[in-house]
């Protein structure tokens, strides 16, 4: 099916059988009425009332092709009619060709992929990876920061889903740069800059040196903002690394494959990390798939040492040859570019002109296809419009007047996410942006200041 075609007695069946059986994520069930999804194609869903609705929140930031892209689809039905399954111990041609195309696209000392389910349990094994390999423990991160809900990565992870999951030893955090709520006083992004590394080599210093394994930082942070490291911040903490013998893990699961206008969002940077962890957008969250890219460094550490770490599904052959047919289609179909291109011709345009219009946002700031609007009660005083950790009622009548006009972005807090497809067209843009102007306008009384 490529167009909605109402069906609402089957909708009610869905909505029935999931309500009586499944239980939901991140979620209080009584409290939630999920909608039945019927279909997708390209940058739109539809549920079976016939509704359609333009995904500006890729899902979870994870359809960075889109829906149901053809070349993708017919790589998952040829690979499932030739071998559905093999265990992780045989070697397998999807496996093999997906590990080479993802490592072609990091640094020339990053040539081996451990595959895995999802991010989570990436950043699960990276953690292993490194500690093994400095025989250190600790591992610092952002408070602003997600990295995941297995024990490891969810202790990790700064934002309020790790308060009741704080099970695992060793995490610390602290400030990254965050210039428009910044923890150091900061005047620009030069001086944020300057003084978030000197922050985070103090908290180096406090914690011991000796004692931490790793640096997991997202290159840009997702769920939590949309956070942009500014010029030269990656580059200091390699060199942090560097003079403290601390491995770096670039956290790329929602900002790679295109989703910033690179293939990853370190490559902003002139840096380089030692572990890249990835998921989502590898082959577009079509078949469950995640990995670690490993450095020659450290993958020679387990050469002749046992990898204490497996997964049953570990490249598994229908979610790698999806990764395959992805990254071909990314590449010969120019998405990353073109991610590039429109978040700066057209995306950027279009919400610089809300932020003019709209006195309800605080602040703008992305990348590609990644974008995050701050709304405040008050520009002056950067009074959040839902507190940090909770909704509002002005966040809930935005979400509901975007999907009444039929759009769906990615909220957070106080934030509205702008992720469509890395291959979304100039005219569902302006069409999602004309939906996302009508309702600031609605809530337009929520604002308090000047």
């Amino acid at each position: 099916m490529t167009e909605p075609i109402a069906n609402p007695a089957r909708g009610k069946e869905v909505f029935d059988l999931d309500r009586a059986h499944v239980f939901h994520s991140w979620s209080a069930q009584g409290q939630i009425s999920p909608m039945p999804v019927a279909g997708g194609l390209g940058s739109y869903f539809w549920d079976y009332d016939g509704n359609k609705y333009l995904d500006f929140s890729s899902q979870l930031v994870f359809t960075n092709i889109g829906f149901q892209h053809p070349k993708v689809v017919k790589a998952i039905q040829d690979q499932a009619a030739k071998l559905t399954t093999i265990a992780p111990q045989h070697g397998n041609d999807a496996r093999a060709e997906a590990a080479k195309l993802i490592t072609d696209r990091a640094g020339a000392h990053l040539n081996k992929v451990f595959f895995t389910n999802g991010g989570a349990d990436a950043v699960e094994n990276a953690v292993r990876m490194a500690r093994i390999h400095t025989g250190k423990h600790k591992v610092l991160s952002f408070y602003r920061s997600y990295h995941g809900n297995t024990t490891t990565a969810v202790t990790a992870t700064g934002d309020p889903r790790r308060w009741p999951n704080e099970h695992a030893t060793g995490h610390v955090h602290f400030f990254g740069p965050y210039l428009y709520r910044s923890a150091f006083w900061a005047k620009d992004e030069a001086e944020e800059c300057k003084r978030a590394l000197e922050h985070l080599e103090n908290v180096i210093i406090f914690e011991g040196a000796s004692t931490i394994a790793a640096i997991l930082l997202e290159s840009v942070v997702g769920t939590a903002g949309v956070l942009i490291p500014p010029t030269g911040y990656l580059e200091g903490v390699r060199a942090l690394c560097d003079k403290y013998g601390i491995k770096w893990i670039a956290d790329e699961v929602m900002s790679g494959f295109g989703r910033t206008g690179k293939w990853f969002a370190y490559q902003h940077s002139t840096a380089e990390p030692d572990l890249i962890v990835f998921a989502k957008g590898v082959n577009s969250g079509y078949v469950p798939l995640g990995g670690v890219v490993i450095s020659d460094e450290i993958a020679a550490t387990f050469n002749d040492r046992v990898f204490p770490g497996g997964l049953t599904y570990s490249g598994h052959p229908l979610a790698t040859a999806a990764a395959v047919a992805t990254l071909n289609a990314m590449s010969e179909e120019k998405m990353v570019e073109h991610a590039a291109q429109i978040g700066q011709d057209v995306i950027k345009p279009l919400i610089e002109a809300l932020a003019a219009k709209h006195k309800v946002i605080g602040e703008i700031r992305g990348l590609g296809v990644f974008w995050a609007i701050e709304l405040v009660k008050d520009r002056d005083t950067h009074e959040p419009l839902a507190p940090y950790g909770g909704s509002s009622p002005a966040m809930g009548e935005l979400m509901g007047a975007c999907k009444k006009a039929g759009m769906i972005p990615f909220m957070n807090f106080n934030r509205i996410h702008i992720c469509p497809p890395c291959n979304v067209s100039e005219a569902e843009l302006r069409e999602g942006f004309a939906i996302l102007d009508a309702a600031l306008t609605s809530i337009a009384a929520h604002y308090t200041g000047k």
